[in-house]
């Protein structure tokens, strides 16, 4: 088994919002793939004394543990006890019904002698390799169907969109939430490798139109996940010279993560 983990913040005066870890169990069977890319908070702190860092640290741990220690448990059952457990960890000191308490979108994998499993909440990515090349998406396209206009107002994303019916769904305070993840479960022999990606990592597909996701795992798998995110951050430049659009980024770069396994 070969991995491979790259993560970039976007702003070097800033802390990495992201987490991404590979948990292989003691056993030698199987494995799990964790990515969260936290959500940037509002200037007011949303009512919470601890910032996404911490936040995604916590559930990120958490997850790891749980994937790798609980085989048996459904990925969205692990989901939810790990934020359950995260919030639990600041329920006294903070306003967790604040619409942006501490949160980040959700990319999970598990594999098995028998199965691959993949959990995706918002805009994070799985990419999944047969052992013939074909690449297959695992996306929550919930975000992405919404109308970018309604986007731009973040009163309107907090009052009628984040974590709502009809919206999209974090990984927040709220255990439940974990019940909307997009799930799917392949047979083991259908997967040679998989990949998670932020959507900071992910924009060279999804915002540059450079290729699309069978071209994104073949310059991986040919230059390595840090050509990726360096590829991104040269187009990301690229507009910011031309005087370009931000072509719908809520920031010029984005913390970006790549987490690649060969099984």
């Amino acid at each position: 088994m070969r991995t491979e983990l790259v993560s970039e913040a976007g702003d070097p005066a800033r802390p990495n919002e992201d987490f991404a870890s590979i948990g292989l169990p003691a056993s030698g069977q199987g494995g799990s793939l964790v990515l969260l890319d936290g959500v940037t908070p509002p200037p007011d702190g949303a009512g919470c004394l601890h910032s996404v860092p911490w936040f995604t640290a916590r559930l990120g741990g958490a997850l790891t543990e749980l994937t790798v220690s609980l085989p048996d448990v459904p990925l969205a059952e692990a989901l939810s006890l790990a934020i359950a457990r995260t919030a639990g960890a600041h329920r006294e000191s903070c306003d967790l019904s604040h619409p942006r308490t501490p949160q980040a979108t959700v990319a999970l994998a598990r594999w098995s002698p028998r199965t691959v499993e993949c959990l995706v909440l918002c805009d994070a990515t799985l990419l999944l390799t047969a052992p013939d090349g074909t690449v297959t998406a695992v996306r929550d396209d919930r975000l992405a169907r919404l109308p970018r206009a309604l986007l731009r107002s973040a009163e309107v994303v907090d009052g009628t969109l984040r974590n709502r019916v009809g919206g999209f769904f974090t990984a927040a305070a709220d255990p439940a939430v974990a019940a909307r993840a997009v799930t799917v479960s392949v047979p083991r022999e259908e997967v040679g490798s998989l990949a998670g990606l932020s959507d900071g990592a992910a924009r060279w597909t999804e915002l540059f139109r450079q290729g699309d996701w069978t071209d994104l795992l073949a310059l991986v798998h040919r230059e390595g996940a840090g050509a990726l995110v360096r590829r991104v951050r040269d187009l990301e430049r690229a507009d910011d010279r031309a005087g370009r659009p931000l072509l719908g980024r809520a920031k010029t770069h984005d913390d970006a993560t790549v987490a690649c396994v060969d099984l």
